[in-house]
C-alpha cells in the first residue's frame, strides 16, 4: 500500500461528513465510540475499503461500509458515494425517540379547528402516551 492509499479513520469520518470537525470524529475514537469488528478503533487506524464501522454518535448508531476513501471534505451528495449505510431502519433516531407524537394534518381550505375539533386532538394526543 503505497502513501496515497493510507488513510486516518478520523480524518476519513470527517471526509464523509459523519462528524462536524476532525477533532469531534478523533475524540469519538478516543472514546470508544467507533468501533471495527466489536474492537475499539484509535485515530490513527487505517482506513480500508471493505471495513465496516459501528459508529455511536449521540443516541444515533450508524453502521457503515467503506467503499471508497476520500481524504478531502466534500458536499454531502459527493461524500455519500464514499460509503454505504447500513443501519437497519429500526435503529434510526426517528423510530428510538420517546417524544414523538403523531402528526394531524387538516386539508386545506377548511379553516381553523374549532374548539370542539380542539379537545378532541388534545385527547388524541394525550392517549398516545
Amino acid at each position: 500500500m503505497n502513501e496515497s492509499e493510507k488513510l486516518r479513520i478520523d480524518k476519513y469520518l470527517w471526509a464523509i461528513r459523519i462528524f462536524k470537525t476532525r477533532s469531534l470524529a478523533a475524540d469519538a475514537c478516543k472514546g470508544g465510540k467507533v468501533k471495527l469488528d466489536g474492537h475499539n478503533v484509535k485515530p490513527a487506524s487505517v482506513v480500508k475499503v471493505g471495513e465496516v464501522y459501528s459508529v455511536q454518535k449521540g443516541i444515533e448508531r450508524k453502521i457503515i461500509k467503506v467503499t471508497g476513501l476520500l481524504d478531502k471534505r466534500m458536499d454531502a451528495p459527493t461524500a455519500v458515494l464514499y460509503y454505504e449505510d447500513l443501519t437497519p431502519p429500526s435503529e434510526t433516531p426517528r423510530h428510538m425517540s420517546v417524544f414523538t407524537s403523531p402528526v394531524f394534518t387538516r386539508d386545506r381550505g377548511t379553516g381553523r379547528p374549532t374548539k370542539k375539533d380542539r379537545r378532541t386532538l388534545d385527547d388524541l394526543r394525550d392517549s398516545g402516551d
